[in-house]
C-alpha cells in the first residue's frame, strides 16, 4: 500500500484552484489572441482570487504595479463576470508561478479585452510573484456565458472543511466542540486522518481554521484504547504543517488511494483539543479549565465589521488608537491579529479600507509576520508619517469563527426579505423545543443589533416594537419578555430577560419584536481636536437669543431672566461630525415627520442627535445644551466623495460615507449655557446619537470627553478625546483630573 503525495512547493506557491464553473473564465472574444483567463490562490471565494493568464501555453500572472478598478474590470469580464468590486495586491492569494506576463496594465474600464490595455508589453516586468494582483468580481455572470476552460489541477486531492468528532457520548454536547477525531471532508465523504506523525503544529492549524487561538495536549493513550473498539475510515495520511498556515490545505499532505485496503497500520486517528478564546469560552462550558489568556492589556482591536472576528485593525501605541497600512499586508499578519483577539486563523486579510476608513493616527505599515508572533507588535514592521500611507488603504481581516449553533435558536418570519421580519426564537431542552414570540415592550436598536448578529445578517438598521403588517405565520405564544442588551452579545439568551414569568404590557401578536437588518451601518465619530481648539466663552446679549430660546438650547434659568435686558455666558466650539461607517447615516424619521423651524428657516429631521453636558469629576451634570432637533447633511468630504445630503429646500438629510457634518461654534444652539456655573474643575461631554434612534457599526465611539477648567472669566478645555480612544491606563488617569482638589482652581 502506497500513499498519493500531494507536496507543495511552498506555503504561497500553491496553486489551489477548484475545478468550478466560476474558476475559469471563458475565451474572450476576438482580439485577445487566444488567451485563457482563471483565478487561483486560497483561500478565496469562487468569484476571487489571483488572475492568472495563458498564453502560449503557459500560464503566468499579473503584476499589481499601477493597478487599478478599471483593470479588475475587464478582467472579470474576460472571466465570464459582469463587473468588479474589488482587486488586491501584494500576492493577497499567495504567489503564483512561472512568467509575470503583464506589469504596469493600465485600462479605462471600457476596454472588451485585456490587449486593449497599456501595459510594458506581455512578459516584459521587473516585478516578483509577491507582487502578484488579484480581483473581486460581482457574483453575477454575463449573459450567455459558459465556461470551456479545464483545469489541470486534480482538484480532489484538497482539503476544504475539517471537523472535530466527539469519541464518546451521543447526547447534545456543549458548543463550541473543542476537542475530538479531526475529521475531513473529501468526495468520499468525512473521513479521518491517521495520527502517524501527527505533531502540535498541525493541531494549530486546525485549532485555527476552526475558530480557536491555540491548541492544548491531549491524552492521546485514552483515544487510543477507544479507538481499538470502533471502527475508522481514514482518508488523509502524513499531514506536515509549519504551524503557521491558515488553512490545513496550504501544509504538505498525503491522501490515501480510492481502493487501499489497509490504512494507518498501527495508528488511530488524530485527535485534536483546542482552547477557545473569552467570546466562546463561557458557552464551551470552559470557566474552570484551561482558556486563551490575551495579554495584559489589549494592543489591538477591530472596528466597522458586521460579524463577530471581522473589522478594521488599529492597534494601540502611545496611549492613542490608530490604523495599520495595507502595504504587503497579507494572511499570516492577519491571523496573528485574529489569534491575538482570541479568535482562530484568518480567512481573508482585507485591504483598501474594506471595513471602512480610520480617523486619526496610521501607525503601522507593512507589517511582516512569520506567523508565530504572540502579537502584531511583535513582527517586523515600518512606523509611518502621514504622506506615506492614507485611511483608504486601512487593513483589515475576517477571522475564523468556532460554530455555535446559535443561528439555529432564532428565524425571522414574515419580511419581504431573509434580512426583515418578526423575531421568533427557540426554547425548551431536549425534546420539547418550541418556537415563540418576544414582547416589543422596551425592544429597541441594541436587541435589535442581537438578534441581527445571532441570524448571521449584520447589524440591525430597524429594531420594530409593533409587527402587526408582519402576520403571516401560525406561530402566537410570547416565549420571552423585558429583554435588555448591551448590544454586544452572541445571542438574546445572553441578554437580560425575564426568567420564567412572562409579562408583556400590551398583548397580542400586534405587539412582537421585530427587525430590519443590514449588512453595512454608518459609524459616527466626532473630530474632538476640534472641540479643543474652537472653545471659547462668549456673553451674550438676550435680545439675540429669543429663536435659541425657542428651541430650548438655553438652562432654564433664562426663562426667569429680565427679557430683553441682560445675558447669558455660553461655552462655544465647533462640532464636526464624521461618518466612518460602510453607510450613509439617515434619520430614522421619514421627511413626513420632519418639523419645519421658522427662526432658523430649515427641517429639523431627529428630535434629539446631539448632547451636550459640564459634569464635575465625579459624574454630576452642572449644565447642559443639546441639539434638540437637527438639520443633516454634508458639509464637506473627502476627495472622491460627492455630496448627496443638504437641508435647503426640504432636500434629503444625512451624512454620507466618508463626509462629515460641521456646525460652526459661531451658530445658534452650538454651546452650552454656563450662566449658572461655579468656578472649577469639569468634565465637558458630548454624545453623538444618544438614544441609539439610528443604527451604527460602533456605539463605543459616540462619546467624546475633555478636561475643563473654568475661572469664572475664562475656560480652558484640554485633553479632548473620544470615549474608547485612549488605553484602558490613560482613561483611569483621565479621570483623576490632574491638580484636582475639591473641585476648586488651584
Amino acid at each position: 500500500m502506497q500513499p498519493v503525495s500531494v507536496w507543495k512547493q511552498s506555503t504561497w506557491g500553491l496553486l489551489l484552484c477548484l475545478l468550478c464553473g466560476s474558476c475559469l473564465g471563458s475565451p474572450s472574444p476576438d482580439g485577445n489572441q487566444g488567451l485563457r483567463f482563471r483565478l487561483a490562490g486560497f483561500p478565496r471565494k469562487p468569484y476571487e482570487g489571483r488572475v492568472e493568464i495563458q498564453r502560449a501555453g503557459e500560464w503566468g500572472t499579473i503584476c499589481d504595479d499601477d493597478f487599478t478598478l478599471q483593470a479588475a474590470h475587464v478582467l472579470c469580464r474576460e472571466l465570464g463576470f459582469t463587473e468588479a468590486t474589488g482587486w488586491t495586491h501584494s500576492a493577497k492569494y499567495g504567489a503564483g508561478t512561472g512568467r509575470i506576463w503583464l506589469d504596469n496594465l493600465s485600462c479605462s474600464g471600457t476596454e472588451k479585452s485585456v490587449t486593449e490595455c497599456a501595459s510594458r508589453g506581455w512578459g516584459n516586468s521587473d516585478c516578483t510573484h509577491d507582487e502578484d494582483a488579484g480581483v473581486i468580481c460581482k457574483d453575477q455572470y454575463l449573459p450567455g456565458f459558459s465556461d470551456s476552460n479545464v483545469i489541470e489541477v486534480d482538484h480532489h486531492l484538497q482539503v476544504e472543511e475539517v471537523r472535530l468528532r466527539s469519541a464518546v457520548g451521543r447526547g447534545r454536547r456543549p458548543l463550541p466542540a473543542t476537542e475530538g477525531l479531526v475529521e475531513v471532508r473529501l468526495p468520499e465523504g468525512w473521513l479521518q486522518v491517521c495520527d502517524k506523525g501527527w505533531s502540535a503544529q498541525n493541531s494549530h492549524v486546525v485549532c485555527g481554521m476552526l475558530g480557536f487561538p491555540s491548541e492544548k495536549r491531549v491524552n492521546t493513550a485514552f483515544y487510543r484504547l477507544l479507538a481499538q473498539r470502533q471502527q475508522h475510515f481514514f482518508g488523509l495520511h502524513g499531514v506536515a504543517c509549519v504551524g503557521t498556515e491558515a488553512h490545513l490545505s496550504l501544509c504538505s499532505l498525503e491522501f490515501y488511494r480510492a481502493n487501499d485496503t489497509i490504512r494507518c497500520p498501527g495508528g488511530a486517528p488524530a485527535v485534536v483539543s483546542c482552547v477557545s478564546g473569552p467570546l466562546y469560552a463561557a458557552s464551551s462550558g470552559q470557566k474552570k479549565q484551561q482558556q486563551w489568556k490575551p495579554q495584559a492589556e489589549v494592543l489591538v482591536r477591530l472596528k466597522g465589521g458586521s460579524h463577530p472576528g471581522e473589522g478594521r485593525v488599529e492597534v494601540l501605541k502611545s496611549g492613542t488608537w490608530g490604523t495599520v497600512c495595507d502595504r504587503k499586508w497579507d494572511l499570516l499578519a492577519a491571523s496573528v491579529v485574529c489569534r491575538e483577539l482570541g479568535f482562530g486563523s484568518a480567512q481573508e486579510a482585507l485591504s483598501g479600507a474594506r471595513m471602512g476608513q480610520g480617523m486619526g493616527a496610521i501607525h503601522l505599515s507593512e507589517v511582516r509576520c512569520s506567523g508565530q508572533e504572540p502579537s502584531i507588535w511583535n513582527c517586523p514592521h515600518k512606523n509611518i508619517t502621514a504622506e506615506d500611507c492614507s485611511h483608504s488603504r486601512d487593513a483589515g481581516v475576517r477571522c475564523n469563527l468556532p460554530y455555535t449553533g446559535v443561528e439555529t435558536k432564532i428565524r425571522l418570519s414574515g419580511g419581504r426579505s431573509r434580512y426583515e421580519g418578526r423575531v421568533e426564537v427557540q426554547i425548551g431542552g431536549p425534546g420539547a423545543l418550541r418556537w415563540g414570540l418576544i414582547c416589543g415592550d422596551d425592544w429597541g436598536t441594541l436587541e435589535a443589533m442581537v438578534a441581527c448578529r445571532q441570524l448571521g445578517l449584520g447589524y440591525a438598521s430597524h429594531g420594530l416594537q409593533e409587527t402587526w403588517y408582519w402576520d403571516s405565520g401560525n406561530i402566537t405564544e410570547l416565549v420571552m419578555s423585558g429583554v435588555r442588551c448591551t448590544g454586544t452579545e452572541l445571542s438574546l439568551d445572553q441578554c437580560a430577560h425575564h426568567s420564567s414569568h412572562i409579562t408583556c404590557k400590551r398583548t397580542g401578536t400586534r405587539f412582537t419584536a421585530g427587525v430590519i437588518c443590514s449588512e453595512t451601518a454608518s459609524d459616527l465619530l466626532l473630530h474632538s481636536a476640534l472641540v479643543q481648539e474652537t472653545a471659547y466663552i462668549e456673553d451674550r446679549p438676550l435680545h439675540m437669543l429669543y429663536c435659541a430660546a425657542e428651541e430650548n438650547c438655553l438652562a432654564s434659568s433664562a426663562r426667569s431672566a429680565n427679557w430683553p435686558y441682560g445675558h447669558r455666558r455660553l461655552l462655544r466650539f465647533s462640532s464636526q461630525i464624521h461618518n466612518l461607517g460602510r453607510a450613509d447615516f439617515r434619520p430614522k424619521a421619514g421627511r413626513h415627520s420632519w418639523v419645519w423651524h421658522e427662526c432658523h428657516g430649515h427641517y429639523h429631521s431627529m428630535d434629539i442627535f446631539t448632547h451636550y453636558d459640564i459634569l464635575t469629576p465625579n459624574g454630576t451634570k452642572v449644565a447642559e445644551g443639546h441639539k434638540a432637533s437637527f438639520c443633516l447633511e454634508d458639509t464637506e468630504c473627502y476627495e472622491d466623495v460627492a455630496k448627496r445630503y443638504e437641508c435647503a429646500n426640504f432636500g434629503e438629510q444625512g451624512i454620507t460615507v466618508g463626509c462629515w457634518d460641521l456646525y460652526r461654534h459661531d451658530i445658534d444652539c452650538q454651546w452650552i449655557d454656563i450662566t449658572d456655573v461655579k468656578p472649577g474643575n469639569y468634565i465637558l461631554q458630548v454624545v453623538i446619537n444618544p438614544n441609539f434612534e439610528v443604527a451604527e457599526s460602533d456605539f463605543t465611539n459616540n462619546a467624546m470627553k475633555c478636561n475643563c477648567k473654568y475661572d469664572g472669566h475664562r475656560i480652558w478645555v484640554h485633553n479632548c478625546h473620544i470615549g474608547d480612544a485612549f488605553s484602558e491606563e490613560a482613561n483611569k488617569r483621565f479621570e483623576r483630573y490632574p491638580g484636582q482638589t475639591n473641585n476648586q482652581i488651584i
